[in-house]
């Protein structure tokens, strides 16, 4: 087989968490600079302790030593962080926020834009199970500020916004009686992130939306619940046939199984195209990916070949500093490798495969980290892949989350390079005929096409399923559409005024690249 089913997750971004996820340390009342047990922490600028000293010691200034010595051992660009004392910080999540580099990539965008962390609780639920809270509808921000612009890009079955009769089309207007569009406050703000992210089950939240189909307006009060989000839907083929299509959303655990089930009714089906909808995938599992490309490309395509070649700081040119294992290559993985608590497969299980030297893939700017890889594993391979849509986020980093003290942590650890060598993607993959000039795409074949919110999810005649469908028959593209969107990474300058943002822990799962190996 050309992979192990050993069980050890990354966030690519990737994660992984450190193991112990645990273990009874949730704080402490003491003040920050007390330090555990009367031992006194002191701190000389550019002297680290090894994090191990301060691991799972559950007092600030312990914390904010093992964030500080953990940063310098693993950060991928160590070097670019400021050392400062941590018991000048007030707050270990605050100390913690100062423990990245602020520069700006050549195309004037931040070079990290993905430092975070969530109640470790929070983080486990959502990567293994997809439940989160909310009403049934997820929201495309086409403009985070205002003037704002948010649409309904799809809803799961059987959930409020459905049941209701809410779909794909529908604008956001108003948020528990606040403008949506012109908010400015950031208190007013406050009140649409709470009510459009809810964190718990039972929260009432007013809505006005407008179907941009036929201008109506609709003003409902939903009732927050726990969504179970399908992250593979949508199946169906097309050309008598010949030209398979799924919806890929998210590679977090309980996609495998549906994967898995997925291409073998494509196998079964004896599509000879495959057109994989990845216009909503922030990513998830790397592993995952590498499963992916394995089951387009097949066995012969990807032989002895590497999906990912890892890479960490210079300090870690031979071992993973994470896991202290000998660096070797992701290579493309062709078993069921079981990333769910209870598989519904044992693992090691083969993978079916189409063995396909083509595939087309739907992009946005929501196409982030481990979909990404899917398209970079896929060239480093010489398996053609044909972008249609929008420049992708630009995700080309990994991270294990990290447990202390009820806390998990996401800090950039790592980048990675495919079979060909290449993995400089930073400004994201984009198809050949995009226009736009703001940032620095690797350019791919393919069709620049708007994402076309007026038509369903696999509707034959929604722009960019169309313009894949056409470019498979004649090689042509439509006229390109402007695509420009928000990028993962925040431009240099932006809006200052009150953003939408949802911080959970599903979308920090769904917005990153998890590793497996």
């Amino acid at each position: 087989m050309a992979t192990s089913s050993t069980k050890k997750f990354a966030l690519r971004l990737t994660s992984f968490s450190f193991l112990a996820i645990l273990a009874g340390c949730g704080g402490s009342s003491m003040t920050d600079n007390t330090p555990e047990n009367g031992k006194s922490i002191n701190w000389t600028q550019g002297v680290f302790q090894p994090s191990s000293n301060f691991y799972q010691q559950c007092q600030a200034l312990n914390e904010k030593h093992w964030l500080r010595s953990w940063s310098n051992e693993t950060y991928l660009w160590y070097d670019e962080i400021i050392d400062r004392d941590p018991a000048k910080t007030t707050g270990v999540i605050n100390y913690f926020d100062l423990l990245k580099t602020e520069q700006l990539t050549d195309s004037g965008a931040k070079k990290d834009n993905f430092h975070s962390n969530l109640p470790t609780e929070q983080w486990k639920a959502q990567s293994q199970s997809g439940v989160s809270f909310g009403y049934g509808f997820k929201i495309k921000l086409l403009s985070p500020s205002a003037p704002r612009q948010a649409i309904i890009s799809d809803t799961e079955s059987d959930t409020p916004a459905s049941n209701f009769g809410l779909s794909r089309g529908y604008e956001l207007l108003e948020v528990d009686g606040i403008d949506f569009i012109n908010a400015n406050s950031q208190a007013e703000v406050d009140t649409i992130n709470a009510g459009l992210f809810p964190r718990e089950n039972g929260k009432q939240t007013q809505f006005v939306f407008r179907d941009i189909n036929t201008g109506d307006v609709f003003d409902v009060t939903f009732t927050s619940q726990s969504i179970s989000a399908q992250p593979v839907k949508k199946l169906t083929t097309f050309a008598n046939g010949e030209v398979g299509y799924f919806l890929f959303n998210s590679h977090n655990a309980v996609a495998e199984k549906q994967l898995f089930d997925t291409f073998n009714n494509l196998v079964a089906s004896e599509v000879k195209e495959l057109i994989i909808d990845m216009r909503y995938n922030g990513g998830g599992f790397l592993q995952m990916a590498s499963q992916v490309a394995y089951m387009v490309a097949g066995r012969t395509n990807t032989q002895g070949k590497i999906f990912e070649q890892t890479i960490f700081n210079d300090q870690h040119p031979n071992f993973n500093p994470i896991t202290g294992e000998r660096l070797k290559p992701l290579l493309f993985t062709d078993e069921f490798v079981g990333f769910a608590d209870n598989p519904a497969l044992t693992p090691g299980t083969p993978l079916p495969s189409l063995n396909l030297d083509r595939v087309f893939v739907l992009t946005t700017d929501n196409t982030c980290s481990a979909s990404e890889a899917v398209i970079n594993g896929l060239r480093g391979a010489e398996v053609e892949v044909i972008q249609i849509g929008g420049n992708t986020c630009g995700k080309p980093y990994g991270f294990y989350p990290a447990d202390n003290c009820g806390t998990t942590y996401f800090t950039i650890q790592f980048t990675g390079v495919n079979n060909k060598g290449f993995g400089e993607y930073s400004d994201g993959f984009a198809p050949k005929n995009s226009t736009q000039s703001e940032f620095q795409p690797v350019m791919i074949p393919g069709c620049a096409v708007a994402d076309d919110f007026t038509h369903k999810l696999g509707d034959p005649n929604e722009a960019m399923l169309a313009a894949a469908l056409n470019y498979r028959s004649t090689g042509l593209c439509p006229t390109a559409s402007s695509t420009i969107g928000k990028q993962g990474f925040v431009p240099a300058l932006t809006n200052d005024s009150a953003h939408i943002e949802d911080d959970r822990a599903n979308n920090i799962f769904n917005n990153n690249r998890i590793l497996g190996q």
